[in-house]
């Protein structure tokens, strides 16, 4: 069986030479991860949706940009879908949380496991999750908080039960500690 990060980059490069086959197989392998990730930001179904498939067409259109010394080809369509459902949320395509339930749910510390899974999934030879393995279990989560799932400071603390400025500095230090370990 190959390697599914190889699989990923062979994919972005025939994406690249305009081969409709890598996109199929980026589609394949990532899309249900990538709507995953895009509801936990965006806590829209639909909307989730919507996002993934512009990422797929900024794939399509920008394979060309990745390049595999700077990162794995995983974390590169992440970081695309990533980027285009935090626009979508500052663009004002969210509905507000207003009602008592989605606040509640805001404050619960439900999908500890999601962030777990995350740090598991890491290919056990990158750097990243050697780097990420040093944070101490709560710091690491409110990494994966920001970065994946899209919160704020003020709803990471709210999640946590932490003062708000301990949220700030926890995800400032640990940002430190990840870009030291990574150079």
């Amino acid at each position: 069986m190959q390697d599914p990060q190889r699989v990923l980059e062979q994919a972005l490069k025939a994406c690249a030479a305009g081969d409709r086959a890598g996109l199929a197989t980026l589609y394949e392998f990532e899309a249900s991860r990538m709507v995953t990730i895009a509801v936990r930001i965006l806590r829209r179904h639909e909307l989730a949706e919507e996002i993934v498939q512009e990422a797929f067409l900024q794939i399509w259109a920008k394979a060309w940009q990745y390049q595999p010394e700077r990162g794995s080809a995983r974390g590169w369509l992440y970081a695309v879908v990533r980027s285009r459902a935090l626009n979508a949320l500052r663009d004002g395509r969210r509905e507000e949380l207003t009602d008592t339930d989605s606040l509640e749910r805001l404050q619960e510390d439900a999908g500890d496991s999601l962030y777990v899974d995350l740090f598991d999934d890491l290919d056990t030879s990158s750097r990243l999750r050697a780097c990420l393995s040093r944070l101490d279990e709560v710091r690491r989560k409110t990494v994966f908080m920001a970065y994946v799932s899209g919160y704020s400071h003020g709803e990471i603390a709210g999640r946590l039960k932490l003062p708000l400025g301990t949220a700030k500095a926890w995800i400032r230090r640990s940002l430190s500690a990840l870009r030291e370990c990574m150079a």
